[in-house]
C-alpha cells in the first residue's frame, strides 16, 4: 500500500476547532473540478457507511462519555473501513482525495489532547491504514480562542470535543504544531483567519507550490 506517495494526491485537512476546513475543502473540490480533474471529498471519523456509524458514536453525548484510549479506539475503527472502503479505491481510480481529518487528528486530539501514549496511537495508525499517509496535510491555523468562538457559533448535534476546556484545545493546538514541525515536507500550515477567499487563496497557492504539474 502506498505512504508518501506524492502522485496519490491524497490531501488531509486538520486543525482545531472551527477552523473552516469543511468549508475549504468544499471549495478546493470545486476549483480542482474547474481544472478537470475528478475529486472525492469525504471526513473522519466518517466517509464509509460503517464509519459513519461509528462517528454517530464518537461525536454525540457529554464530552466524558468515553475515555482518550476508547475515543483512539472507536476512531481507528472508523479509520479502517474509511481507507478500504473509499479512500483507497478512489485513489487508485485517479481520483484526489480531500479529506477532513485523518490520522494527525488521532494523535493531536486523543496524544496531546487526551494524553494517551503516542506510540501507542501510532500503532493503531499503522494497524487502521496499512501505512497510508497524505500526500500532503494542510493544517488550517487559526487562534484557538477565534476557533472555539466560531465553532460555538455553528454548534450544533456533534459539538461533544467543543464542550472540553480550554486546556484541552490549547495542548490539541500544540499538538498540531509539533506534528507539522516534524514533518515538514508533508505539512503546510496556512493561516485560516480571515475571509473564506483569502483562506482558499492561500490553500491553492500551496496545493500549486506542491503539484506543480496543476500549476
Amino acid at each position: 500500500m502506498p505512504q508518501h506517495n506524492e502522485m496519490a494526491r491524497f490531501i488531509s485537512f486538520e486543525g482545531g476547532e472551527g477552523g473552516g476546513k469543511s468549508t475549504q475543502i468544499a471549495r478546493l473540490a470545486d476549483w480542482l473540478r474547474g481544472h478537470g480533474q475528478t475529486v472525492v471529498a469525504t471526513r473522519e471519523p466518517g466517509g464509509s457507511p460503517g464509519a459513519e456509524e461509528i462517528r454517530a458514536l464518537f461525536v454525540s453525548g457529554g464530552a466524558d462519555r468515553w475515555d482518550g484510549a476508547t475515543e483512539a479506539l472507536l476512531v481507528s475503527a472508523a479509520r479502517r473501513d474509511h481507507v478500504r472502503k473509499t479512500i483507497l479505491p478512489a485513489l487508485e481510480s485517479g481520483a484526489w482525495v480531500l479529506c477532513d481529518r485523518f490520522a494527525d487528528s488521532t494523535l493531536a486530539y486523543q496524544g496531546y489532547g487526551r494524553g494517551q501514549p503516542l506510540p501507542m496511537l501510532r500503532s493503531l495508525q499503522e494497524i487502521a491504514t496499512d501505512g497510508l499517509l497524505p500526500s500532503l496535510t494542510l493544517w488550517l491555523d487559526l487562534p484557538l480562542e477565534e476557533g472555539l468562538r466560531r465553532a460555538a457559533q455553528r454548534r450544533g448535534g456533534e459539538a461533544r470535543f467543543e464542550g472540553l476546556d480550554l486546556g484541552f484545545h490549547r495542548r490539541v493546538a500544540e499538538g498540531f504544531a509539533a506534528l507539522a514541525a516534524a514533518e515538514p515536507s508533508r505539512f503546510r500550515r496556512i493561516d485560516a483567519d480571515g475571509t473564506p477567499e483569502a483562506v482558499s487563496a492561500r490553500i491553492a497557492a500551496a496545493i500549486c507550490a506542491h503539484f506543480p504539474d496543476l500549476a
